[in-house]
This record gives C-alpha cells, sequence and structure tokens, in this order.
C-alpha cells in the first residue's frame, strides 16, 4: 500500500492502485464502479462526485478512513 494524499483533484485511479480496498468502499457505500471505468485515471475526485450527484467531502472522508 502507498500512502496517498486524498483531496478534490486526487485521480480515482491513483486511489485505486494505492489501496484495492477503496475500489470495493467506492463500489459498496456510493455505488460507483471505478474499477471497471475506463476515465478512472484521468478523473479526480470532485470530478467523479459531480457526475454522480455525490458529495466530494464525504468521499474524501469515507476514502481516508482507509488509505
Amino acid at each position: 500500500m502507498t500512502k496517498l494524499t486524498i483531496d478534490k483533484t486526487t485521480k480515482i485511479g491513483a486511489i485505486l492502485k494505492a489501496n484495492p480496498a477503496a475500489g470495493k468502499l467506492l463500489m459498496n457505500k456510493f455505488n460507483l464502479g471505478c474499477i471497471g471505468c475506463g476515465g478512472a485515471d484521468q478523473e479526480s475526485l470532485a470530478q467523479g462526485a459531480i457526475a454522480h450527484g455525490l458529495d466530494v467531502e464525504e468521499l474524501i472522508k469515507e476514502l481516508k478512513t482507509i488509505l
């Protein structure tokens, strides 16, 4: 596992690479299929949250509990 700083600009792909458990969290808690998404390496947390109608601060808070 790699230590990663999580903020609104962090790329989703970087989060998934840093900790594979993040994919399970995103799928189970937020219903996001980021693992299979081709845009994960280019899309930031803020962009993903906006696209899916989610609160980016909630995503960050939850991801920080496992990263």
